[in-house]
């Protein structure tokens, strides 16, 4: 039995949230839109949403792999002969199928939900759509950001403790931005003591 949204682990949470925010995005978007270039090299909207279907098929499944550049590029290449509505199609399920893999996980997949949340962020902001990495589960994807930074020894000491020797001010999309190393705008965060590329979490 499928437990309720508000039982789910937070990374399985963000995928459902995700679902909802991106689908009306899709499906008011023109053809020529899924052409456009995204943040991530070499891949237009389009390449991301297949490589955001595939990961979500591989992990509801349990057929993962490393997810490194040349799988997931594997993946986006098995797609291209693919209809853009099967692209789609694969995605918007794949969203509520790896919810559930990634919850009966128990924390070993967290990590595919903030990505994939992220990569709506990416869409989002090829599309031109306004608060890109800041849509529904901005919280959720906050609080991920904040464990995983625990969790991978990241989390950054600017000077001994007590006396910290810098520090970040930004909005909440600007911090999403800074550690998922999406183009931050510098006009929009205030970083001593660091370079913007020492918070990058993931790329």
């Amino acid at each position: 039995m499928v437990r309720s949204i508000a039982g789910m682990r937070p990374a399985a949470r963000i995928l459902l949230l995700e679902a909802e925010a991106l689908r009306p995005i899709l499906e008011a978007a023109p053809p020529d839109a899924f052409d456009r270039p995204t943040v991530c090299d070499g891949w237009s909207v389009r390449d991301v949403l297949a490589h955001c279907g595939a990961a979500l098929t591989r992990t509801a499944t349990g057929d993962l792999h490393r997810f490194k550049p040349e799988d997931n590029q594997a993946d986006v290449d098995a797609r291209k002969t693919w209809a853009l509505a099967d692209v789609i199609a694969e995605l918007l399920a794949g969203y509520h199928d790896a919810a559930a893999a990634i919850d009966a996980a128990g924390g070993s997949l967290d990590a595919i939900g903030l990505g994939e949340w992220v990569h709506g962020g990416d869409v989002r902001e090829a599309l031109d759509v306004p608060g890109a990495y800041a849509s529904s589960g901005l919280e959720l994807a906050l609080g991920s950001l904040a464990e995983r930074s625990d969790r991978d020894g990241r989390r950054l000491r600017f000077g001994p403790a007590g006396e910290p020797a810098g520090g970040l001010r930004a909005d909440a999309e600007t911090f999403v931005r800074l550690t998922a190393g999406r183009r931050p705008d510098p006009e929009r965060y205030d970083l001593t003591g660091a370079d913007p590329a020492d918070l990058a979490l993931f790329r």
